[in-house]
C-alpha cells in the first residue's frame, strides 16, 4: 500500500488528497520526518517509523491554526479547497527553511502543486506573509 492510502483509508485522515496519483500535483502532500513528500509516491512500509504529518496533525493540540494555516486563510488563499492541505504542508517545510520568502522564492516552492482554482496570486501572498501570523 501507499502512504495516502493507509492515510487515507486506514487511519481516517482524509484532509490528504488523492489527485493524480503519480506525484505530478502535489494534492497528497504530506511532511515526511519534517520534509514535504507526495505520499501517493511513498511506500506505507516505507514511512514506518517515520514521523509524519498531515493537515489534521498541523494545528496544535487546543486546536488553534499553524501560522501557514491562518495566512491562508486571511489571504483567501483556498477556494475549493482541494489542492490547500498539500499546498499548506509544501510551504510549511519550505518556510522552515526561508521564513520570509521573496515572491519569487515562494512560487518556486509551490511549484510542485496544482491549484485549479485561485491563479496563485492569494497563494504567494499567504506564503509570504506567514511570518505575521506566528
Amino acid at each position: 500500500m501507499k502512504l495516502l492510502d493507509v492515510l487515507r483509508e486506514e487511519l481516517n485522515l482524509t484532509g490528504t488528497k488523492q489527485g493524480c496519483g503519480t506525484g505530478d500535483c502535489g494534492a497528497c502532500t504530506v511532511l515526511m520526518n519534517g520534509k514535504a513528500v507526495n505520499s501517493c509516491l511513498v511506500l506505507a512500509l516505507d514511512a514506518a517509523g517515520s514521523e509524519v504529518t498531515t493537515i489534521e496533525g498541523l494545528s496544535s493540540k487546543n486546536g488553534e491554526l499553524d501560522p501557514v494555516q491562518k495566512a491562508f486563510v486571511k489571504h483567501g488563499a483556498i477556494q475549493c479547497g482541494f489542492c490547500t492541505p498539500g499546498m499548506i504542508l509544501a510551504a510549511k517545510d519550505f518556510l522552515g527553511r526561508i521564513p520570509r520568502p521573496t515572491e519569487a522564492e515562494a512560487r518556486d516552492a509551490i511549484s510542485g502543486n496544482l491549484c485549479r482554482c485561485t491563479g496563485y496570486a492569494k497563494i504567494v501572498e499567504a506564503v509570504v506573509e506567514a511570518h505575521k501570523y506566528e
